[in-house]
């Protein structure tokens, strides 16, 4: 029996091992719940880069070679390579994945999703494309798609592009992919950092002792820089997205700068003009080609400066190679710490060059050799550069140090340290560090208690350093801080502590101009009074130097267990509670998840905005505006409707705020324009004359390029200015009235009439209103929503439309429900009807078929409204 069992134990594992095998050899990705994504794909190279989808579709699979292991080298060539590769979904649940080209310099990418033949989705990216819009912000090649449990799909990839041809290809699971590129980009940072502090120490110390030597070297250190940040498209994605051929070109910029300062470095670091002169004169001419080459690439081709920097490279970090041997032999010091440095550039170099040129695969070694090597180089070189600047400073250093041996100074120098650290030098209180200490011990200590971080802030406090200066605001600061800590000395519900120096602490100083307290809520019970009545006396007047300054101070407080569990949750929300309106009869603006605009989701919110609007899921809803005398239709307005694939329809009140916060209503404002005047061409087929409404936020306003959209939207569409109307609220153009007035005065220039919306909600200044080039007026639908039932109402809404007539503008009325308030409103001489009484917003479709509808007799309209 026992040898029965082991008999079939053994089938049992052969033929685990023979489905592994078929596995590793089938085509398909298959994915599984937890197994890692096999990095395999199918590949032709078309070699004239003509053939279509459908040509490769229907190509023998006879034609397709595989690459088991996901990376391909092709080195430097015209065609175009197609990449094939099925996937499937094997697990249980939905796979949201990633596909991966991860190679930046590709110079055209195009992704194709197939389903059974049929292609559900296209992208097309590449470093020839401006870098926006992409599905993930991430400088190489990336397409996001989605399986349901059991789909396959196909993923068909057309690459080309006129330097290398490198495609390493991954297909990730998406949270994989991003946890991925944190811990890739942690490195980056970090070799960045130490490079751009490279960089800083070598300026700083050039500045100091004016010697060229740190300047070369600071500089070349720049030129690795700015080539590993061009070659790994960083610069492309943070600095010039719009610029493609910027990219290509700073890229070939790149390597000639870095040759020729690392060739002026190496001249003077090793002294070669007193041990060498053969070396000299061969350095000196390999400057001049690099000079030469620096000052062609802006004439030169990519596949041309490519190869050709490719090649010098090689040439010119071998002649760099045995320039340090040559000074060693020559008894330069120097000359060990440049052969040990330039030993490993050397081989990264080579590496690189190496895969550039198709020479050397696709591996983790050739893709980071060189920059491996440059790390080292630059890390090894500072040494030298320390070790050279220590001994020329050696009996400076020496004495310094001897000052800074003594033990009475060091010890004094620490304690001031200390102090520093953890109070502020201005009030002397205690710090946001001492702070966050204070909170994360009490609660570590007493996790069952109940807390309330409280913070306060000076928000004048810029304007009164403006005005009285930083010394006598340094003062102001002072008293108030004093003032707080005599009132936190009476109030027994604040937690108080006591430090090394037997400080007795209460009042914390979180910046320059905001203040912390930690409240024990269960001390306090239900009464709060106390802290209440002492916040209102900080908001009292300070004096100072006979000036009575009122220092308008905010609060905002946030509740442990609630809003947080650790000191800097709790101070970050107390911050956002500091900027909701204070309920009930308290001072304080206690924080809100619901409230809280900085919240992740609403992060996500805005990056589902902007793939929305490449997407085609938002959409314009019109809703008429109707002439009060004729009782003709003269126009519509443009409000934006977005149906969100998860959400269902997201509120414009919940997308608007944060879109404008985040700089994302340019893009919206922008699609808006070019969307809502297309559609105004369709609906002056029906009703020739009829005008358009586009709302413009504050910060549309003061941005650059809409005056531009504008008159390019116009003209696309073929449409006359005077038909488009741009609302915006009356305090909208006085964020910076200078600046705004001027906007407004390129929009009317344009053509464009302006429109004063949601009159009478805000406390703009009359003065400025008239000097806005407008000619309409908007009442606000709460001046009109109580006209029928309220004298006081109708008698602001009177004034509001007489103001309007006096200034010359042409009152709109919105916001009306019934036929009652339209009859009402005209006769006090409103000009303009907009509302539900009309209709409510609808799509565009609708619209025109309402607007069919009505082609009627003007006396049937209004035959409601006359009763």
């Amino acid at each position: 029996m026992n040898l029965q069992h082991a008999c079939r134990t053994v089938l049992v594992v052969l033929l685990v091992l023979c489905s592994q095998a078929a596995y590793a050899n089938s085509p398909t990705v298959v994915i599984s719940a937890e197994q890692p994504i096999a990095s395999q794909f199918q590949y032709w190279e078309d070699p004239d880069a003509s053939a279509s989808l459908q040509d490769v579709l229907a190509l023998p699979d006879a034609r397709w070679s595989r690459q088991p292991d996901g990376k391909a080298t092709l080195g430097i060539t015209s065609s175009a390579y197609w990449l094939r590769i099925p996937v499937e979904n094997a697990a249980d649940t939905r796979l949201n994945l990633v596909a991966e080209l991860g190679y930046s310099q590709l110079d055209n990418v195009r992704f194709y999703l197939l389903d059974g033949g049929s292609v559900t989705r296209t992208l097309e990216t590449g470093d020839t494309r401006p870098f926006y819009p992409r599905d993930v912000n991430h400088p190489n090649n990336l397409l996001r798609f989605a399986l349901e449990p059991g789909e396959t799909t196909t993923l068909m990839i057309r690459v080309a592009t006129q330097g290398t041809m490198v495609l390493p290809l991954t297909i990730w699971r998406e949270h994989e992919f991003f946890e991925s590129v944190a811990d890739e980009q942690k490195l980056h940072f970090f070799y960045y950092g130490c490079l751009s502090v490279i960089i800083l120490i070598n300026l700083a110390v050039f500045l100091t002792l004016r010697e060229k030597l740190y300047l070369f070297y600071a500089l070349a250190i720049f030129g690795y820089l700015a080539f590993f940040a061009s070659i790994r498209g960083f610069s492309f994605q943070h600095l010039y997205p719009n610029a493609p051929d910027l990219h290509a070109h700073v890229l070939m910029l790149s390597m000639p700068f870095l040759a020729m300062f690392s060739i002026l470095f190496c001249m003077e670091f090793l002294k070669v003009r007193q041990h060498s002169p053969r070396l000299r004169k061969a350095l000196i001419a390999m400057l001049v080609f690099e000079i030469s080459y620096f000052v062609s690439v802006p004439f030169m081709s990519y596949n041309t400066g490519i190869q050709l920097a490719s090649v010098s490279a090689l040439v010119f970090f071998s002649l760099l190679l045995v320039a340090g041997p040559i000074a060693w032999a020559a008894g330069v010091r120097a000359g060990i710490f440049f052969t040990l440095a330039w030993t490993p550039l050397t081989i990264g170099v080579l590496a690189t060059s190496g895969r550039a040129l198709g020479l050397f695969p696709e591996t983790f070694f050739t893709e980071y050799a060189m920059q491996i090597g440059s790390g080292l180089e630059a890390f090894i070189l500072t040494l030298a550069l320390a070790d050279r600047l220590y001994r020329e400073r050696e009996q400076k250093i020496r004495a310094q140090a001897d000052s800074l041996r003594q033990e009475k100074a060091h010890s004094e120098a620490q304690d001031r340290l200390n102090d520093v650290m953890s109070h502020d030098p201005v009030t002397g209180l205690p710090n946001r560090n001492r702070f966050e200490w204070m909170i994360d011990e009490e609660l570590r200590a007493h996790p069952e208690r109940r807390y309330m971080v409280g913070v306060a802030r000076i928000t004048r406090l810029k304007d009164i350093n403006r005005t009285l200066g930083l010394e006598r605001s340094e003062r102001l600061l002072r008293s108030i801080a004093e003032h707080m800590s005599a009132l936190a000395e009476q109030l027994t519900l604040l937690h108080t502590s006591v430090d090394q120096q037997g400080r007795v602490e209460r009042v914390y100083q979180l910046s320059g101009d905001s203040f912390g307290l930690l409240v024990d809520v269960e001390r306090a019970g239900d009464n709060f009074q106390p802290l209440d009545q002492a916040l209102k006396q900080l908001a009292e007047p300070v004096l100072l130097d006979h000036l009575a300054i009122e220092p308008h101070p905010r609060f905002g407080a946030a509740s442990y267990p609630e809003h947080g569990r650790k000191a800097s949750e709790l101070i970050r929300n107390a911050h956002v509670g500091m900027e909701m309106a204070p309920h009930g009869p308290f001072e304080t603006g206690f924080y809100s998840r619901s409230n809280d605009i900085y919240d992740e989701r609403r992060l996500t919110l805005m990056s589902d905005l902007k793939e929305a609007l490449t997407s085609g899921t938002t959409e314009l809803h019109y809703q008429p505006k109707m002439d009060l005398r004729s009782g003709q239709i003269i126009g519509f307005e443009a409000l934006i409707r977005w149906q969100h694939p998860e959400r269902g329809w997201v509120p414009p009140i919940d997308f608007i705020p944060l879109a404008e916060k985040t700089g994302v209503i340019t893009q919206l404002t922008h699609w808006v324009i070019d969307q809502a005047l297309s559609d105004l061409r369709t609906l002056q087929k029906i009703q020739p004359g009829l005008g358009m409404a586009i709302n413009v936020s504050a910060r549309d306003l003061l941005s650059a390029g809409l005056e531009e959209q504008f008159a390019q939207s116009l003209a696309r569409h073929q449409l006359e200015a005077g038909h488009v109307t741009v609302e915006l609220t009356e305090t909208a153009a006085m964020d910076d009235p200078e600046k705004g007035l001027e906007a407004l005065g390129r929009l009317s220039a344009l053509g464009l009439r302006i429109s004063i919306d949601d009159f009478g909600a805000g406390y703009s200044s009359l003065s400025y209103l008239k000097q806005i080039p407008a000619s309409e007026l908007k009442l606000d639908r709460t001046l009109v929503h109580d006209i029928q039932a309220s004298d006081s109402a109708r008698v602001i809404v009177e004034t509001a439309i007489t103001m309007g007539h006096t200034l010359g503008y042409q009152v709109v009325a919105e916001g009306v429900e019934s036929g009652q308030d339209a009859a009402r409103l005209k006769a006090m001489g409103a000009d303009l009807l907009q509302g539900f009484c009309l209709c409510r917003p609808q799509s565009l479709t609708d619209t025109v078929d309402w607007l069919e509808k009505q082609r009627q007799p003007e006396e049937s309209r209004n035959a409601s409204w006359s009763d």
